[in-house]
Formats: C-alpha cells, sequence, structure tokens
C-alpha cells in the first residue's frame, strides 16, 4: 500500500522542533526483555530461495544467519546436505534467484558483491551457473550493470530470463528508502526502468527484450520459448502497477508488445482491478493470472483468470469462491495446482479447469502455517512431473525449515532441522473465528509468554498493513514482542482481508475504518470471552493500512487506552497530492480526490480528529515512499495542539521497511515503553 513527496518534511520539521528527530538508538537503558528477544531472534537461521531441481532427485536452499547467505545442497529428503563452493571470490557475496536447469545438472544463481543500493552507484549483479556434479567452481555466465532478479529458464536450457534494472541505483521497490526530493520534481530523465531481458547461455550474451517505455514487473517464458507475457505498465514503476496491462510479444529484441488484458477496459469482475502471476498453460494457447483488489505489487490475492494467448475475453475462472489465490500453477491443460489462503490458514489445492471454469479439488493439505519458495507469496517449488513439492515453513510455533516430500495428501515433512532447537519466545497461539453483521471473521490470538490462567492481562491488538493482506501463522520475530513481554496480542482479518474470497477483499472499499474497524472491535469481544483479557487495558499498533487504523480508531472509540501508529495516513486527502503512488488508491475509493473529496474525507481522522483522546506514539521514516512522514507531522501537530499525550519519533534515511538495525531496536523499545506507561502488564 500506499510514496512521499518529502517536499513538506523539511518545513514541518523545522515547525515543529519537539519531535524526536531519530539517527541515533535511545539513549535509555534498553529493556531487558528487548535483549532477551533479540537474542532470540539473533539465533534464527533465514531460508531465503527453496529449488527442487526437475527430475525431483536434489534440493537447493539458501540460509543466512549473521553473515551472506550459503547455497546448500541435498537429496530431495534433505540428507546429504552441504555447501555448495562457490569458491573464495564469491564466499562473501549474497546469493539468491536459485534456477535449476531442466536437465537438473546445473543450478543458476544471481551473485551481489557488496554492492549498495541505498546510494547513487549504479549496481552490479553477476549471474552464475554452477554444476552441481562437478568440483569446479561456478562460471559467469554474465556481469550486469543493473539490478536482476527473478532468473527463469526456458525448456530447451538455452536461455535464462531475469527482470533487469540497466543502471539501478535503488531496490526496485516502493517499500525501499526513496531518494531525496530535491531539485525539479517529476522530470526524471534518468528513470529507472525494469525491463525482461535474455540471457544466451552459450555465449553470455544478454539481450533487453521489453521497451524501455514499458515498466515490467512480473513475466512468464512461452513453453516453445519463442514469446514472453508480462505484465508492464508505463514508467515510474513504484506508482503504476495498479494500472498494469498484460502484454504478449516475441522474445527477441526490437520485438513489438501486443496488449492481452487492459482491466481499465475490461468488462465484469476484472474491470479496474490488479493482476499478477501471468502463467502460460502447457500448450501455449492460454494464459492464466490472478487478478483481483490488491493494495501491493508482490501481495497477491484474488481470482484466477485466464485469456487466450492469441487474444480475446479474459474470464474469471473462480467467481464466488471463499478462499484467496496466491499463486498458482500449471500441472496439465485443464489442470491447476493453486496455495491459497483460507481463513488465516494455507491450503494447497488441485483445480480442474473446464473451458472458462475451474472446480476446486478437495486439498492436497491445509497447514496453519506460513509457506513459500522465495519467488512469490505462497509459492512452492515442484519437479517437473509435479509428483514433490518443496518449499520453506514457519509457524507461531515452529521457526523455519525445509519441507519436501511427494505431493500427496498430507503437508510434506522438514527435511532440514536448521532451527529445530528454538523455542518460542511468546505463548500459544490460536485461531480465533466469530461473525459480525453476517459476515464471518477470523484473525489469530497469541498468548502472553508465562501465561497464568488466574490473572487478568492487557492485550495489544495489531491491524495488519494492506488492506488487502492476511496474517497467516508465521514464525514472527520481532512481530510477537507484546506477546513475549507479558501481553495477549490479537491480529485480526477483519473485512478487505484476504482469507475468504474476493468479496470480503472487496468489502471495504469507499468504507476504510467503519465496518473493519467495527469487526475488530466485535473480534475483541470474541477474544475477551475465551481469554482473561482486561478491556480496560487495550492498546492498539500498526503499521502502514495498520498504521492509518491506528490513527483512525482513536477518532471511533474510546475503548483503547494507548496507541502506537507505525507509517500512518492522518488525512487522505492531503495523503492523495503527497505521496507517489496515488495510482492504488483509485480502486479503493472509486475515484480521484479531485473527482470525489468526500469519500477521502469521510475515512481521514483528522476530519474527526477533536474526538481523539488516546495517548499515541507516532513512528515513521523520513524517505517513506508508501506512507510520507508529514502524514505522521500532521497527527501529531493536530494531538499536541489538542492536548492528546503524543510523542513524534522520525528515523533518518528509512523508508517504508526499516533496514537500519539500530533504529529497529529503539521502535521496539519505544514501543514497549510507551505501553507499559498505559498499560502496565501487572494489576
Amino acid at each position: 500500500m500506499l510514496k512521499p513527496a518529502h517536499l513538506l518534511l523539511p518545513l514541518l520539521a523545522a515547525a515543529f522542533v519537539p519531535a524526536a528527530f531519530a539517527d541515533t538508538p535511545a539513549q535509555h537503558a534498553t529493556d531487558p526483555r528487548i535483549e532477551h528477544l533479540l537474542a532470540q531472534l539473533d539465533q534464527v537461521q533465514r531460508i531465503g530461495a527453496v529449488a527442487l531441481s526437475p527430475d525431483g532427485t536434489h534440493l537447493a536452499w539458501t540460509v543466512s544467519g549473521k553473515g551472506k547467505p550459503v547455497i546448500q545442497l541435498a537429496d530431495a529428503d534433505g540428507r546429504h546436505a552441504h555447501a555448495l563452493d562457490v569458491g573464495a571470490a564469491l564466499a562473501g557475496c549474497g546469493k539468491r534467484d536459485l534456477a535449476w536447469s531442466p536437465d537438473s545438472h546445473g543450478l543458476a544463481f544471481i551473485a551481489d558483491c557488496g554492492h549498495d543500493l541505498t546510494n547513487t552507484q549504479a549496481m552490479h549483479n553477476d549471474v552464475y551457473l554452477a554444476d552441481v556434479a562437478g568440483t569446479a567452481a561456478p562460471r559467469r555466465l554474465a556481469e550486469l550493470a543493473g539490478y536482476a532478479r527473478a532468473l527463469a529458464w526456458t525448456r530447451d536450457g538455452k536461455s535464462l530470463g531475469f527482470l533487469y534494472v540497466p543502471g539501478a541505483t535503488r531496490h526496485a521497490s516502493a517499500t525501499a528508502a526513496g531518494k531525496p526530493q530535491v531539485g525539479v520534481i517529476g522530470e526524471d530523465a534518468h528513470e529507472e526502468v525494469q525491463r525482461v531481458a535474455r540471457l544466451d547461455v552459450a555465449d553470455g550474451s544478454v539481450h533487453v527484450l521489453t521497451p524501455a517505455s514499458l515498466y515490467a514487473y512480473e513475466f512468464d517464458w512461452a513453453p516453445d520459448g519463442a514469446r514472453i507475457a508480462y505484465t508492464a505498465a508505463p514508467p515510474p514503476g513504484d506508482n503504476n502497477w495498479w494500472v498494469a496491462k498484460l502484454y504478449v510479444q516475441d522474445a527477441r529484441d526490437g520485438a513489438a508488445p501486443r496488449v492481452a488484458v487492459d482491466p481499465s477496459t475490461a468488462a465484469g469482475s476484472l474491470h479496474g482491478l490488479q493482476m499478477a502471476l501471468p502463467r502460460w498453460s502447457p500448450d501455449g494457447t492460454r494464459i492464466a493470472f490472478i487478478g483481483g483488489l490488491m493494495s501491493d505489487q508482490g501481495a497477491t490475492g484474488g481470482d484466477l483468470y485466464s485469456v487466450p494467448a492469441a487474444g480475446g475475453v479474459a474470464s474469471d475462472l473462480t467467481p464466488g469462491i471463499a478462499v484467496t489465490p496466491s499463486w498458482f500453477a500449471w500441472t496439465g491443460n485443464d489442470a491447476l495446482l493453486v496455495s491459497q489462503n483460507a481463513k488465516g490458514k494455507v491450503q494447497l489445492a488441485p483445480y480442474t479447469v473446464q473451458g472458462d471454469h475451474a472446480t476446486a479439488q478437495a486439498p492436497y493439505f491445509t497447514v496453519p502455517a506460513m509457506i513459500g519458495d522465495g519467488s512469490a507469496v505462497l509459492a512452492v517449488s515442484l519437479s517437473a512431473d509435479h509428483a514433490r513439492v518443496a518449499f520453506e515453513q514457519s509457524s507461531y510455533e515452529q521457526a523455519p525449515e525445509v519441507h519436501a516430500g511427494p505431493l500427496g495428501h498430507a503437508p510434506p515433512p522438514a527435511v532440514t532441522a536448521i532451527n529445530a532447537a528454538l523455542k518460542p519466545a511468546w505463548g500459544k497461539a490460536v485461531s480465533v473465528e466469530w461473525t459480525n453483521e453476517g459476515r464471518h471473521v477470523q484473525g489469530w490470538l497469541l498468548y502472553p509468554a508465562d501465561y497464568d490462567p488466574h490473572k487478568t492481562y492487557p492485550m495489544i491488538v495489531s491491524v495488519h498493513g494492506g488492506p488487502a493482506w492476511g496474517v497467516l501463522s508465521s514464525w514472527p520475530g520481532t512481530g510477537a514482542m507484546y506477546a513475549a513481554t507479558g501481553y495477549f496480542q490479537f491480529m485480526p482479518n477483519p473485512r478487505g482481508s484476504y482469507g475468504q474470497g474476493e468479496a470480503f477483499v472487496q468489502a471495504n472499499r469507499k468504507d476504510f475504518g467503519y465496518g473493519d474497524l467495527r469487526d475488530i472491535l466485535a473480534g475483541v469481544d470474541a477474544v475477551e470471552k475465551m481469554a482473561p483479557v482486561d478491556d480496560h487495558r487495550l492498546g492498539l499498533t500498526g503499521w502502514s493500512y495498520g498504521g492509518f487504523m491506528s490513527m483512525f480508531a482513536p477518532t471511533q472509540t474510546q475503548r483503547f487506552r494507548a496507541v502506537v501508529a507505525g507509517a500512518g495516513i492522518s488525512d487522505w486527502q492531503s495523503y492523495y497530492g503527497e505521496n507517489r503512488i496515488d495510482q492504488w488508491m483509485i480502486p479503493f475509493f472509486g475515484a480521484s480526490l479531485y473527482d470525489d473529496p468526500a469519500v477521502y474525507a469521510k475515512s481521514s481522522a483528522i476530519t474527526y480528529i477533536k474526538q481523539a483522546k488516546t495517548p499515541t506514539l507516532i513512528i515513521v521514516g523520513d524517505r517513506d515512499e508508501e506512507c510520507p512522514a508529514p502524514q505522521s507531522f500532521e497527527y501529531w501537530h493536530a494531538l499536541h495542539t489538542l492536548g492528546v499525550p503524543t510523542q513524534l519519533v522520525v528515523y533518518q534515511n528509512e523508508g517504508h521497511h526499516f533496514a537500519d538495525p539500530k533504529h529497529a531496536r529503539d521502535v521496539l523499545q519505544r514501543s514497549l515503553d510507551w505501553f507499559a506507561k498505559y498499560l502496565p502488564a501487572s494489576k
């Protein structure tokens, strides 16, 4: 969700001196609970890409702790695991985007040897190919003056495709820290454009396939390797993903793209929505994709659609389903394997396709966990015959491990024990379900560490970002810090969330902060009936859309006694002109601010700010491109003027996702201190 014009920030910062501008961590002593939690988290080995060889006999994955990722190779069942010998030159480099060659003999990957994407120097990525059966070090196929990702082989093994930003100086993501907004704005002659490129393995030549006039987001090879399908929009890429179209073109230099699907003109359920994951059918006659109301690129969810590759009308294959597909793969010309969110749990299910309709069959398995192979949310890695599957899995109870095995009616077991010794620092996790206004709603509740059923506890309600997203059970790291330090922690999936079908996702369009807030409050009621929560010690927090809810809710209810609002939005009207990703807003609000200002005012905390009485800590990065810092200044100024206890902390050189560990630690400490002041854990 959501990007800033930083021009207002210097003026506001100068005017509002009481705000803390955090360049270094807080000077007060660090809470020992924080130190204990971070010490535990430092032990976690993070698993990145997971790749099963096409012949189903070998596994590869990346794993990292405090150092650079290491590529591990193993048999398909995890035995004989060992680090790939990449040689001394690559030992200290980042390694990602694993891609097995079609013959299962080679493993391609991208190496990043320490270049910094936060400065103004161009990035350099190298593409390497390792012979997994040999003893020689991986050979470099190409050196790229830019940023590359999403390696994908053609079926004949002669070419590797990838997304490529020539001359990149920053990550291709709206959540990365933005460049300083100085000088002439909006007339950058050096726009960084992500394109689809092809690397010929035999001679190392690189061919940029898509035009510079289109920013490509995702792509897929046709079965014959002669064409590509991709989603793209005119640059700037950070802003225009929400209006991307589906293109098809020949996979050669200078080929002309053809629009296959344009959601802005499409009839039916896809009209005005977003697309993701274009995938060719095995016979090359159709392209399937996921379409729906989506808040962010990468946070994929919606219905499954199909369009003839030769051109035609896109068909909704799954209208009315009560789950949210997030990833899929063709397993035959009339069969799909779909990874989907089902009421806060993950299902891997087969679908049969008949004409313009797809029917879900009984899921292979359902797990209360998060899964993925590093390429897309909820993605899995499959053998070429679709008989075996592999992915990384974690939950509130289990730290990340690689899981692999036959694709059958049981979840595949863990084949690694990388983090087996780690135990949760928080209490048990339970899925909570309730009904509100005729809708079934679900969320997750974490019990406090060292829970005593004879005591009553305060509770922190944590609202997820998006809003088109959903909380799944996963190893949360600092996301469970409240439960780890003596609070119940409630994470609801109200209307607008994934997990219960597209109608549920779209239920908060033009209604931000109303129906979804009522769902959350009803969920609090449900939790209080099942757990010893003190209703007079409720706190609220969130980041991004959760930050908006943390600012808006106190203007609608006095039920929460303390709030921590991270990267929030206080005024949708001023936000529309401040952010740099305004295209995301129109699908949710129905029109631009300039055509319908009332719908923006209706959901703005500033509209009702005199009703806010709740002590609020406000946190933001000064280079946040999704939720610009002036929104936090505006909210802080209002509360400060009205005499509501508040503090604003702005973190230097941070974007929507904080990168500096010192800043992340400071956020933890300040948040715990704020809630401890207004919601004492013991009573």
